[in-house]
């Protein structure tokens, strides 16, 4: 079965996301199966009118969650994260960070594409 792939315009998660300057949001489907890969980074903080870290030590990350249908979007389900071994973090900021970003999220979308095809997939 073949995995159905959208690029969408918007973060997936961070309640801060408005402020992040990268947003990556791919949603993956195999049947009824959807899942969503967000990575989000590059956070302008409005008080420190600085870019800044998002979590520990780190610009950018990638999540992976399953999806679910809310007022007729597919969503991320906060409450069921999944799984994976690619990189999810990038800690520092420099003139390739947004590359890295790039990669390390098609890296990402790359694992779940497999595990999708295989049945292997796994909720945190």
């Amino acid at each position: 079965m073949t995995i159905k792939r959208t690029e969408r315009g918007w973060s997936g998660h961070f309640i801060a996301a408005d402020y992040c300057q990268f947003k990556r949001n791919t949603l993956l489907e195999k049947g009824e199966r959807k899942i969503i890969v967000s990575t989000i980074g590059a956070y302008f903080s409005p008080t420190e009118q600085k870019i800044v870290t998002i979590g520990f030590a780190r610009f950018y990350e990638t999540m992976v969650f399953e999806a679910i249908l809310d007022d007729g979007y597919w969503d991320i389900d906060i409450s069921n994260k999944i799984k994976f071994k690619s990189n999810w973090e990038i800690g520092e900021m420099e003139r390739m960070s947004d590359q890295k970003a790039n990669d390390m999220h098609e890296a990402v979308v790359e694992e779940m594409t497999i595990k999708l095809k295989k049945g292997e997939l796994n909720v945190k």
